[in-house]
């Protein structure tokens, strides 16, 4: 007597097909259909969580979940909100911003708009590898359906003057592809017959059909290295992506400084004009004394007035920029998106004074640093690692389609049984047809090979011509951004 199903010792996910078919023949037919898919299901469920990770189950629920039902049928995370700039408040002394370049920088990565908006591009990479692990995600696929019909019949071997019959076909289908690049599939069909016609034994009849199969490819899409191609080539993207993201980010952080120095710049440009505009009023005024005293002609007042009038008008552009500056680093750090915030006066404490520092500088050595620093630069190289999948992935599609298959299918009959002898009626039902699926005494057995051999493949020739000429552009670029990098860091340096 076998051990019931809860008391069996666990299997291995990796445990023969011949060992699962030796539990469920023991079984009741129809617990043992359901556990036997149960278990398929879970040894599928088992290897996806080892290929993408709990995060991707967490954007992608299994099917039946708590968390796929939510996000199925109650999804209404639509509503997309902004969290208010942050910290603000804690820099604010006696009604005044004051900020040093270091905070103002953490505020600028903090609150700055176009940071936030590239940051969040690297959700698309991350999405993508997410999406190219799609390609080893079981499918499950069922069908229904019921047909009547009526039909005049023509011979009395039809049973029935007016031939009536109702077919009640069911089908259910999982299917996955594995990382070897293997297609394997498990299906169960029933169907439910019945007529008026006297010359069918069982009436009505229960088929059924258990069919485990796979596909092998031998040639072209073989191996975990060929499947996991597109999984790599998003990876290499991911990176790629993070280092154009800091490239970026530098570009985005440098313009913020530079805001900051402008204000400062501005702010002693109008000290100088305000001097330049009291001297010109002074000199306007001893001119004007000159004249009252006679000292001087009346045709030389107009120059002072001149300069006064210039010096004024220097003044207001200098303030103008200063105000369009202010405005320029509030936005930086989002402080124009808070409205008590936004118009208090912002005091900048870093000194003006130069800091001069003597240390020789050595060129080759900042050129070599720079080389390998720079995030562009390494974001080229990381694009050539792909430039590389891609040529490999084209290479790959020449290849003949050589593919082996093979099946097992069993199958299984009942339903009432009407003998020819006369003998009364035995009955049955869907419990017989199950019994002898699971019997295994009625197998097919199917092994088949086929080949898909183009005698010329010109999309695939373009294809592999057009990664190759991908890999030579982007060595071209890697070689002037190298020469570009060298040239800004010696013209920095001189």
């Amino acid at each position: 007597m076998s051990k019931p199903w809860h008391r069996a010792a666990p299997m291995s996910r990796f445990a023969p097909t011949q060992q699962l078919i030796t539990r469920v023949r023991s079984m009741h037919p129809t617990r043992s259909l359901a556990l036997f898919f149960i278990g398929v299901s879970l040894a599928l469920a088992q290897s996806q969580s080892v290929a993408t990770g709990p995060q991707a189950d967490a954007k992608a629920p299994w099917l039946g979940t708590t968390a796929w039902f939510r996000k199925t049928f109650f999804y209404d995370s639509v509503h997309v909100t902004l969290r208010d700039p942050t910290r603000l408040r804690d820099f604010v002394v006696e009604g005044q911003l004051n900020l040093s370049l270091k905070n103002y920088l953490d505020l600028v990565m903090a609150n700055n708009t176009d940071i936030e908006i590239q940051r969040l591009q690297l959700e698309y990479p991350k999405d993508a590898i997410q999406r190219a692990f799609s390609i080893f995600d079981p499918y499950l696929s069922s069908g229904f359906s019921a047909t009547r019909s009526k039909s005049p019949t023509t011979s009395d071997l039809q049973g029935a003057s007016v031939l009536s019959t109702l077919v009640q076909p069911f089908n259910l289908n999982l299917s996955e592809t594995l990382p070897t690049g293997t297609q394997v599939n498990a299906s169960v069909s029933t169907a439910k017959s019945s007529t008026n016609s006297g010359f069918y034994f069982y009436n009505p009849a229960f088929s059924t059909g258990l069919t485990l199969g796979f596909t092998q490819p031998l040639l072209r899409g073989r191996g975990s290295a060929v499947t996991h191609l597109p999984i790599t080539i998003a990876k290499a993207q991911r990176r790629a992506a993070d280092f154009a993201f800091r490239s970026q980010l530098i570009g985005l952080l440098s313009s913020a400084e530079n805001a900051y120095w402008d204000l400062v710049s501005a702010r002693e440009h109008v000290k100088v004009q305000q001097q330049s505009l009291d001297l010109a009023d002074q000199a306007l005024k001893r001119s004007r004394r000159e004249v009252e005293l006679g000292a001087t002609s009346p045709l030389e007042i107009f120059q002072p007035e001149q300069q006064y009038a210039t010096a004024k008008l220097n003044l207001a552009q200098v303030e103008f920029q200063v105000r369009q500056a202010e405005d320029i680093l509030r936005r930086q750090i989002g402080m124009d998106l808070v409205p008590d915030l936004r118009n208090l006066p912002i005091v900048l404490t870093e000194s003006v004074t130069p800091q001069i520092d003597e240390t020789p500088i050595a060129r080759d050595e900042l050129v070599d640093l720079a080389l390998q620093s720079r995030p562009d630069l390494v974001n080229i190289r990381v694009a050539g690692e792909v430039d590389n999948l891609q040529i490999r992935s084209a290479v790959e599609s020449l290849k003949p389609q050589l593919n082996l298959s093979a099946s097992y299918t069993t199958s299984g009959i009942g339903g009432d049984y009407y003998p020819t002898t006369g003998a009364s009626v035995v009955p049955g039902g869907m419990t017989d047809a199950f019994g002898q699926m699971f019997g295994f005494g009625y197998p097919t057995w199917q092994f088949s090979l086929s080949l898909n051999l183009p005698l010329r493949d010109r999309a695939g020739a373009a294809n592999l011509a057009d990664s190759v000429a991908g890999k030579r552009i982007n060595l071209l670029t890697q070689r002037t951004t190298e020469q570009q990098i060298r040239q800004d860091v010696l013209t920095a340096v001189t």
